[in-house]
C-alpha cells in the first residue's frame, strides 16, 4: 500500500543528500550559481531592450526570448534545492555499473520547455508556416523527453542507449528543418542574414549536449565528475539561451518593420 508520508520521507532524505554534495561540489555548485545569477540579468536586460518593441509578430518574438531565462532561473534554483536532482544506480555494463550517481534529471525539463522557446522564436524570425513549427516543436519535446528517459533508465544498459538513439532521431528532424527548410522561408521573409547566424549558433551548440552525454557519466563515462559535465551543459546554457536571445532581441528591436511583415505563422500574431 502506499505510503506518502514514507514516500515524502525519502524525498526529502534525497533533497537533503543532493544539496550537501552539491555545496560540497565546487565546480557542481558554481556551475548551477552562475547560471542563476545570468538569466537573472539577462531577463531584467531583454525587458529593457524591448520595452519599444510592438506589433504582433516583433513582440511575440520578444516573449518568448523573455521567457527562457525565466524557464532557466527557476531550473537552476530546483537543481540547487535538490528538488529536481536525484541519485541512480547505473545498470550492468554501465563503466560505473552498481554505483549511485548525481542525475540532474531537472535540466531534461527544462530544456523541454526552452528549447521550443528557441525555436518559436526562431520560426517567427523566418516566418515559417504554422504546420511546420509544430512539427519542429514537438520533436524537439520528443527528443528531450527521451534524453530524460535515457538518462534515468536504470533496469537496462542498453535500454538507455535505445532512448539515446531515438533522441538523435527526433533531433534529426529538428537539424534538417534549420539547416534546410527554414532558411528557405527566412530568405523569402528578408530575415536570412540574422537567422543564417542564429541558426548557425543553435547548431553547433546543440550538437555539444549529446556530446556531452555520451563522454559523462550518463554514457560511457569517460568524463566521471559531474562537476565537469554540469560546467558543460551551463557553458551550453549560456551561449544557446541568453547569448542568442540576446543577438535576437537586438535585431528584432533595430528592424521590427522588416519583421512585422509576414505571411507564415507570423500572420496569426499580426492578426
Amino acid at each position: 500500500m502506499l505510503d506518502p508520508i514514507g514516500s515524502l520521507g525519502v524525498l526529502l532524505q534525497t533533497q537533503g543528500e543532493a544539496v550537501s554534495q552539491i555545496q560540497n561540489d565546487v565546480l557542481l555548485s558554481s556551475s548551477l550559481w552562475v547560471n542563476v545569477a545570468l538569466a537573472g540579468f539577462a531577463t531584467l536586460l531583454f525587458v529593457y531592450m524591448g520595452r519599444n518593441v510592438s506589433g504582433g509578430r516583433p513582440r511575440l518574438i520578444w516573449a518568448a526570448t523573455l521567457m527562457i531565462p525565466l524557464v532557466s532561473i527557476s531550473s537552476y534554483l530546483g537543481l540547487l534545492s535538490g528538488l529536481t536532482v536525484g541519485f541512480i544506480e547505473m545498470p550492468a555494463g554501465h563503466a560505473l555499473a552498481g554505483e549511485e550517481v548525481m542525475s540532474q534529471w531537472g535540466r531534461y525539463l527544462t530544456w523541454a520547455l526552452s528549447t521550443p522557446l528557441i525555436l518559436l522564436a526562431l520560426g517567427l524570425l523566418a516566418d515559417v508556416d504554422a504546420g511546420s513549427l509544430f512539427a519542429v516543436i514537438a520533436a524537439d519535446v520528443g527528443m528531450c523527453l527521451t534524453g530524460l528517459a535515457a538518462a534515468l533508465v536504470t533496469s537496462s544498459y542498453l535500454s538507455r542507449w535505445l532512448f539515446y538513439a531515438i533522441s538523435c532521431a527526433f533531433f534529426a528532424v529538428v537539424l534538417y528543418a534549420l539547416l534546410v527548410e527554414w532558411p528557405r522561408s527566412a530568405a523569402s521573409a528578408g530575415t536570412g542574414d540574422i537567422f543564417g547566424t542564429l541558426r548557425a549558433l543553435t547548431v553547433v551548440l546543440w550538437l555539444g549536449y549529446p556530446i556531452i552525454w555520451a563522454v559523462g557519466v550518463e554514457g560511457f563515462a569517460l568524463v566521471q565528475s559531474v562537476g565537469l559535465t554540469s560546467w558543460g551543459y551551463s557553458a551550453l546554457d549560456v551561449l544557446a539561451k541568453y547569448v542568442f536571445s540576446f543577438l535576437l532581441l537586438r535585431w528584432v528591436a533595430a528592424n521590427e518593420a522588416a519583421v512585422s511583415v509576414s505571411g507564415g505563422v507570423g500572420a496569426f500574431a499580426d492578426d
